[in-house]
């Protein structure tokens, strides 16, 4: 118990606990904004079997929201912040890795494959692809 408490204070400490809590608090903002435009879209607007062509839309009006979010919030007082715009590309690298992702499951439970319910990629489009993006994140863009 004691070597939890040690690892809880060292990450408090070092600031990785409150990154990660307000990444996970902006996470949770950016995927019901996700979901707000997923779920219509594949819903009603695409045919059945076709949930992954809601994907990019939905991902790009949540991933704006998530930079302004992470960069104003999430790792703020992280690293340095570029104003030469590289540090936007990065971003969008890897958002372009998180919406590959999304496709990929999104693609391979709705579709021809598992023949699933539009809101099932939710789970790993709330669960692994967060953990993903933050490493990225923390490490390359706001590193």
């Amino acid at each position: 118990m004691t070597a939890i408490l040690k690892q809880v204070m060292h990450l408090r400490t070092s600031g990785l606990l409150g990154q990660l809590i307000r990444f996970g608090i902006a996470g949770v903002i950016a995927s019901a904004i996700y979901s707000a435009v997923y779920l219509p879209l594949a819903n009603h607007v695409f045919a059945k079997g076709h949930a992954v062509f809601a994907v990019p839309f939905a991902f790009a009006v949540a991933v704006t929201a998530g930079f302004f979010l992470h960069s104003a919030w999430s790792f703020k007082g992280h690293g340095t912040r570029d104003q030469s715009g590289r540090q936007h590309v990065k971003f969008v690298l890897v958002q372009g890795f998180g919406l590959l992702l999304n496709l990929a499951f999104t693609w391979i439970i709705t579709g021809p494959l598992f023949h699933g319910a539009n809101w099932i990629p939710l789970i790993p489009a709330f669960t692994v692809i967060p953990v993903a993006t933050f490493a990225l994140n923390r490490q390359w863009v706001f590193g």
